[in-house]
Parts: C-alpha cells; structure tokens; sequence
C-alpha cells in the first residue's frame, strides 16, 4: 500500500498508509491527523490547506482556478500550498510528504 508522511505542528512526522483514490483530507481523518476539513472536500473553504514537500509539488496535478480562489483564505501559505482534499493519492505519489500549517518546515 503506498505511504505517505504528515508533518504535524510540533514537527512529528507520522507516515501513514495511504489507500490510493482517497485524497489527503480523507487519509488524515482515517489516522487522526489535525485537519479540519469543513465543507467535506466541495472546494467550500480551506481548511484542509497543506504545504507539500517541493519534491512532491510538481507530481501534483495542476492547480485548478477554484483551489486557487480557497487558497487565497487560508493562513500560513507558502509556495506549495495545496488543498488537502484536492491531492488525490495515486502510485505516483507513494511517498508523497505533506505539512501542516505553523509545521515546521524543511523546506
């Protein structure tokens, strides 16, 4: 099963299974990851903002106008912000190192 790793806001890194098809909201509320997720994944709102690790940010599929437009709500963007529940896990993305808003980041 492809893995993927969530960095936390105190900077664990918790790897998580991470069952293709679901997307990076989905898989964080299976393992009790802190992401909120309000509108359930319909592009409502920007609570399941992510910064993905730039290794990973060019697999992604290409950003769409209306994550763009949610993006601009959200807090503590960085240059690879994404929606959560708009990264849909793949093999592609097996691996795939995502972090939480005020993480710690490596990058």
């Amino acid at each position: 099963m492809p893995k993927m790793t969530f960095i936390e806001k105190d900077g664990t890194h918790l790897e998580v299974d991470a069952p293709l098809g679901l997307s990076v909201m989905e898989i964080s509320h299976k393992h009790g990851v802190d992401i909120e997720g309000a509108c359930g994944g319909c592009l409502a709102c920007a609570t399941c903002h992510v910064s993905v690790h730039p290794d990973w940010f060019e697999k992604l599929e290409e950003i769409e106008e209306d994550e763009e437009d949610m993006l601009d709500l959200a807090f503590d963007l960085s240059k690879t912000s994404r929606l959560g529940c708009q990264i849909i896990m793949s093999d592609e993305l097996d691996g795939l190192v995502v972090a939480l808003p005020e993480a710690p980041r490596e990058w």
